[in-house]
């Protein structure tokens, strides 16, 4: 499956047009303190953004690596791209959980159409691990 890096126009349109906005004032916050929270490497900084074939859309921070410690007693190191991929399926999963009916049901496709993606990434071991 394919992926298409988001030009800096499609940066504010794409997002907006699938989350609304919901996406500046909650999305796109729960992402960065996702990242926060599954690995102390994560300082912040600029994040690349991606379209996929199927419709979904992910983030990732343009980073080489980040060492991550997840709840589930996952540790170990991920890519920057797949660990977009980790934080942004912790983040859909996350908002499923509102209440926001028109959210739920966005964040939810999202989670699906990533996770799909996610069993094509060479790191999709590691990503399994990381969500379980």
């Amino acid at each position: 499956m394919n992926r298409e890096l988001l030009n800096n126009d499609d940066r504010i349109n794409f997002p907006a047009d699938l989350f609304g906005v919901h996406f500046p004032f909650r999305v796109e916050p729960r992402i960065y303190v996702t990242a926060g929270r599954l690995s102390t490497d994560y300082r912040g900084g600029y994040w690349l953004m991606y379209r996929l074939e199927n419709g979904g859309f992910y983030m990732a921070p343009d980073a080489d690596a980040f060492q991550v410690v997840c709840m589930n007693g996952y540790e170990g190191p991920l890519s920057g791209d797949a660990f977009g991929i980790t934080v942004c399926l912790y983040a859909y999963s996350e908002l499923c959980f509102s209440g926001i009916s028109r959210l739920v049901e966005v964040c939810s496709e999202q989670y699906h159409l990533l996770r799909e993606y996610m069993f094509e990434h060479p790191e999709v071991a590691a990503i399994l691990r990381a969500i379980d």
